[in-house]
């Protein structure tokens, strides 16, 4: 069986949009259709964005959920059995599998960029990534910090991202040092404190437009960030997207889940390959293929 992952926030490239239109012609007529719901030229961004211009949240979200979405649809390839997307990428999925619409997930993953910016320039947070220490010591080390810094995302056994303000980052650093981790490397693609307590009030104003939205029964299960298990259910699809923004990503458990339920290949959509180190960490059988 065939799983496609798609990645989130860092897999953006530089003349990605090029790329794209090099494949088919259609993926023009998207990049046209998404300035037209925007309000914008997010396709400038896509084929002459600078990376500093592309490391900006607001237009970094759009544009890597764009480019995924258009090279799934223009694929023939494109055959899954089952879907996952890592943080933003879970949108891509959902898009790239009917549950939501090309335009009903731009306008989301927009108003998630924006709300997030502007929390990122309210609230001086980030993330950082813990390498060479278990997830236990990690997380009770982050427990007891009266600053805010979380466990955000479980990427592969050897590799868990914290979340948090800036305070809380630096204290949490010099602990986990000590607790023995072999580094602890702030993400610079990163500008805010994504999947913890930080990104509440955005949370929330998201989840409004969350229930506005129709989501239909995806064509293929989708293995959501939340609970890292498979769903086909349209209000169970939705509840987890609302819990998305504040809740860990479990990728660890999603790509073991997805092999459990018998994924024999792992095929990436992205700009470039982001997650495919992730997976082979993960399950050292796998050696997942790009689209």
């Amino acid at each position: 069986m065939k799983a496609y992952i798609f990645p989130g926030q860092g897999s953006q490239n530089v003349g990605m949009g090029t790329q794209l239109k090099e494949i088919s012609e259609t993926a023009g007529e998207f990049l046209e259709m998404a300035d037209d719901i925007l309000g914008y030229k997010l396709s400038d961004y896509l084929i002459h964005g600078t990376r500093e211009e592309l490391k900006q949240t607001k237009i970094t979200q759009p544009a890597v959920f764009a480019y995924s979405v258009i090279k799934a649809r223009i694929s023939r390839d494109f055959k899954p059995d089952m879907v996952a997307g890592h943080s933003l990428g879970e949108f891509a999925a959902l898009a790239a599998v009917r549950a939501i619409t090309y335009a009903d997930g731009l306008r989301l993953v927009q108003l998630r960029a924006n709300l997030m910016q502007e929390l990122c320039e309210k609230v001086p947070s980030g993330m950082a990534a813990v390498l060479g220490l278990d997830d236990a010591v990690t997380e009770s080390v982050c427990n007891a910090i009266d600053e805010i810094v979380v466990a955000a995302n479980y990427n592969c056994p050897g590799q868990l991202v914290i979340s948090g303000t800036n305070e809380g980052l630096a204290e949490a650093a010099i602990r986990l040092k000590e607790a023995g981790a072999r580094t602890v490397l702030p993400l610079k693609n990163v500008g805010g404190a994504f999947h913890s307590p930080v990104m509440e009030p955005a949370s929330i104003k998201l989840a409004e437009a969350i229930e506005k939205i129709r989501i239909r029964k995806p064509s293929v299960p989708i293995y959501q960030n939340v609970t890292a298990r498979p769903s086909t259910d349209p209000e169970e699809i939705r509840e987890n997207l609302i819990q998305h923004l504040t809740s860990p990503v479990r990728w660890t458990e999603t790509i073991e889940n997805m092999v459990m339920d018998e994924a024999r290949v792992f095929i990436e959509v992205g700009a470039r390959p982001v997650l495919a180190s992730m997976v082979k960490r993960i399950n050292k059988r796998f050696t997942p293929l790009c689209l």
